[in-house]
């Protein structure tokens, strides 16, 4: 094992006890080496811990910052950043949290922690410019071509179909309605989207969310009415596209000539 690998071995060890200090580890003061090294473990758990609690507020708020603060122990632990980029430090979080027995009373966590995810892709994706309205309302009359187009969506653009009411659960928690009110249970679709700086979180229909999906995976307007259409009979094609529009989630438009 290289010393480097003890040293990693060593910071982030469950029990300090198992493994008190790297071996061949030296301090240029004569002070003792453990002793810093315990408190080095200490910082850097800690910096990690915080960086999971700015990334995930509200299920922070949800379950308690002490409770919070052990499971995230628990996760730095299993899955050590592998970037020194720590934006999206935290994506396997949520299925952590979903396999995580103490949580296991509250089942719509792990929805939550993907959507607080997702917020944090949205905020760091690529900036792109929307159509205006009068191109997609171009596009739009055009019948005839309408159903071959693929519509290319903003790159912060992302839909989470939960079986729990995520989005009311995000929205009480930035003051829009009482906690009170909100009832875990109820499934909820949430479309994630960037207006500039600002992530907007959106409760849509599950029908237009499975539709977007769709869109996402670079299928035809076309075909993804008609497998939206085929999943939910309650699906209204002038609402999904709606729900584009006003949002400012269309960047641009891909024909069957410009495919290939």
């Amino acid at each position: 094992m290289s010393t480097q690998q003890e040293f990693f071995d060593a910071l982030l060890a469950a029990d300090s006890a198992e493994a008190p200090c790297p071996p061949g580890l030296l301090s240029w003061n004569q002070s003792d080496p453990a002793r810093r090294f315990a408190v080095y473990r200490n910082n850097v758990l800690s910096s990690l811990i915080d960086a999971l609690a700015q990334g995930f507020p509200v299920l922070q708020q949800l379950v308690g910052e002490e409770f919070f603060r052990a499971m995230a122990k628990m996760f730095v632990r299993a899955q050590p950043p592998r970037s020194r980029i720590l934006a999206f430090y935290g994506q396997e979080f949520p299925a952590f949290v979903e396999a995580f027995a103490p949580a296991a009373s509250l089942p719509y966590l792990a929805d939550l922690a993907r959507l607080e995810m997702l917020r944090i892709q949205a905020y760091h994706a690529a900036d792109a410019t929307t159509l205006a309205p009068q191109d997609i309302g171009a596009a739009l009359a055009d019948e005839a071509g309408l159903g071959e187009l693929r519509w290319v969506l903003h790159p912060s653009v992302a839909v989470l179909r939960s079986r729990h009411a995520v989005v009311s659960l995000w929205g009480a928690h930035q003051g829009l309605l009482e906690i009170t009110t909100v009832n875990p249970a109820l499934a909820q679709t949430a479309l994630v989207v960037r207006l500039g700086l600002e992530v907007s979180i959106v409760g849509i229909a599950e029908a237009s969310g499975f539709f977007i999906e769709q869109l996402l995976q670079d299928v035809s307007l076309g075909q993804a009415a008609a497998a939206s259409e085929d999943r939910f009979p309650q699906f209204e094609l002038s609402t999904a596209l709606g729900t584009l529009l006003h949002w400012h989630c269309v960047s641009a438009f891909k024909t069957a000539s410009l495919l290939g």
